[in-house]
């Protein structure tokens, strides 16, 4: 997590930034075999980027593109990767990727390299050469087709299984920030994206964290205490959410180096002096949760640790935390065999491998794998868990979003909620769920925010204005349960600008449609990247239309707040204002027939979402 906003204290920022990028020793672990490269890689220039596609490979979780520079068609210098600035993995699990980190009227060679599993990349294949075109004076259209009554398939939804939080302990503060206070203003953000887009549950760090006071000794004697984790569930439960328990950080009494910690509220990351008394403990956590609240926690998944394999969550060795998930899962168990238990819960996809080898050998039960990734679509972990001999465990991505970064920019604008259209549209269907990293931005790992647009991972502010991430998951939500196939041609189709198209039950549509690039520094926009795109809809002749707007104008609170001229903290009339860009206004239409189709044309920029609603006939 790097780049923090300069807000923050240099020495805290430059500390952050040189144990974050630390990661822990993967010696030992065997890694997958090397694979091919993949055939038939083809590359078609368009206007303002490069679209690279090629055929899949057998085992292959992702793929990794490079570039050279190629002024007569063959490479003039080393293949590097192509680096859309997203901080992390920059592998994609998708057989085509959309450069546009390139010069325009250049010319350069792609290859593209398989990725067994992440910290191993195959050979690279055979190069191919494209050019980026320049602007023109009119953007180019993509043309995209769909018929009303196709037969469609089960549409999948993996923003809905879970989403990101701070602490749950912040739920119990009475404290404000921005003048808001935090408690208060958390829940509402939970409440809201379970009733507004229908999240079931909420993943967060920290229950065994000392701020809840779970674990005490007297003289020398375990003491524990699970009130307060009531309290908190208690009120996930009451707004309609239910609880991923990520097992961790230690009890200070319980760790072997108590002054080891991370974050501003200082989780204690070491190992545990005591491996029965650890055991006991998860024990008595779930034998309690299980008395409380009843069968329904057997629907509740329990999480081991967080992001073990970075040095700034675990200052053990991995085989130390290879133990700890030993001695946890089985602690788990111990309770009720039914209640489902996994991890690694890695960072950058890291350690799903180890893991796997590991309780292979150990016999530790694994029912879900969980791991994290960030500015990119998550890996493809299908061909691991079948390789390794565990193909029916789910596949929980319980943190993704923009950026692992901090205060970065990226997390308040427009081009964040086409990113994360992108992101769970390439993982649905092979994912079990895909959390957004976070809710609310009453969120406190390096201090509180500074101001209301300080770059927070939260989709909400504090105030509880909606980003456009919030939005984009909201557009989401409007989706039927049938997606329609699409037919898409033209400059940018089915790359730059792509599409997900949906029946509702009552037969109307709701057909998603955006412009985006995972490049970073297109994150205001181009010009060179907007597109107009011409929507045919077969057997919709006569249908009214709804279409509505997500992009710098429209629903961006980072353009109104500009306008506004908001400081650090709204005034009270500025906060009303702000309320505008709340919730997304939609715009009455009639598209025009063709025969027995509906047409509607629209203009979309880069970054850019379009949303339009038929209600049938």
């Amino acid at each position: 997590m790097t780049n923090v906003n300069d807000q923050q204290p240099s020495g805290a920022r430059s500390d952050w930034e040189a144990r974050i990028a630390r990661r822990s020793d993967d010696s030992g672990v065997r890694p997958a075999s090397e694979l091919p490269p993949p055939a038939g890689l083809t590359a078609r220039d368009g206007v303002g980027h490069v679209r690279v596609s090629w055929q899949p490979v057998d085992g292959a979780v992702g793929y990794l593109v490079h570039r050279a520079p190629s002024g007569d068609g063959t490479p003039d210098g080393g293949f590097t990767p192509v680096d859309h600035l997203g901080g992390d993995v920059l592998a994609m699990p998708d057989t085509w990727y959309v450069d546009t980190t390139g010069e325009p009227g250049r010319r350069y060679a792609y290859a593209v390299a398989s990725v067994p599993e992440v910290t191993l990349t195959g050979p690279l294949s055979e190069p191919v050469p494209a050019t980026a075109q320049p602007a023109g004076d009119d953007p180019p259209t993509v043309s995209l087709r769909l018929d009303a009554a196709a037969d469609g398939s089960a549409l999948h939804r993996p923003w809905r299984p879970m989403i990101g939080s701070e602490r749950l302990s912040q739920l119990l503060c009475r404290d404000t920030s921005g003048g808001r206070e935090i408690g208060i203003e958390l829940l509402a953000a939970l409440r809201r994206v379970h009733d507004e887009i229908g999240v079931d549950a909420v993943r967060a760090h920290a229950i065994l964290h000392d701020d809840l006071g779970v674990y005490r000794e007297v003289d020398g004697q375990p003491v524990y205490d699970f009130s307060r984790v009531d309290e908190v569930y208690d009120l996930l439960l009451s707004v309609g959410l239910r609880p991923v328990v990520e097992i961790g950080f230690m009890p200070g009494q319980l760790a072997s180096d108590p002054e080891r910690t991370v974050f501003g509220y200082r989780g204690v990351i070491s190992p545990p002096r005591d491996w029965d008394r650890w055991a006991d403990l998860v024990r008595a956590l779930v034998a309690h949760l299980l008395d409380r609240y009843g069968e329904q926690v057997l629907g509740w998944d329990f999480e081991v640790w967080n992001e073990a394999n970075l040095e700034v969550f675990w200052s053990g060795t991995r085989e130390e935390w290879m133990r700890l998930y030993d001695v946890t899962a089985r602690a788990v168990k111990d309770v009720d065999p039914r209640i489902p238990v996994g991890g690694p819960s890695s960072a950058a996809a890291g350690w799903v491998d180890a893991l796997l080898e590991h309780t292979a050998a150990s016999g530790a039960p694994v029912d879900f794998v969980s791991t994290h990734t960030y500015g990119s679509p998550p890996l493809d972990l299908r061909p691991t868990l079948a390789r390794l001999g565990v193909p029916d465990a789910r596949i929980l991505w319980t943190e993704w979003g923009v950026t692992p970064t901090h205060f970065h920019p990226v997390n308040d604008g427009a081009s964040a909620a086409a990113f994360l259209l992108t992101g769970m549209r390439s993982a649905a269907g092979r994912v079990d769920a895909l959390s957004y990293w976070v809710a609310s931005d009453h969120f406190e790992e390096l201090g509180r925010p500074p101001r209301l647009l300080h770059g927070g991972f939260g989709l909400i502010t504090v105030g509880g204005i909606a980003k456009p991430r919030y939005h984009a998951l909201w557009m989401l939500a409007q989706l039927g349960d049938t997606e329609l196939p699409v037919t898409a041609d033209g400059d940018g189709a089915a790359g730059l600008v792509q599409t997900w198209a949906s029946r509702r039950d009552d037969g109307g549509l709701a057909i998603l449609v955006w412009n985006s690039t995972l490049d970073q520094s297109k994150r205001d926009g181009d010009a060179s990247l907007a597109r107009r795109v011409r929507l045919t809809v077969d057997g919709a002749a006569g249908w009214p239309a709804t279409v509505t707007r997500l992009d710098r104008e429209h629903g961006d609170v980072t353009t109104l707040a500009q306008r506004l001229g908001v400081g650090d903290w709204p005034t009270d009339e500025q906060w009303e204002a702000l309320r505008a860009v709340d919730t997304l206004p939609a715009e009455k239409v009639q598209p025009a027939s063709d025969g027995g189709a509906c047409v509607i044309d629209l203009a979309l920029p880069q970054p850019g979402v379009v949303l339009v609603e038929l209600p049938g006939a």
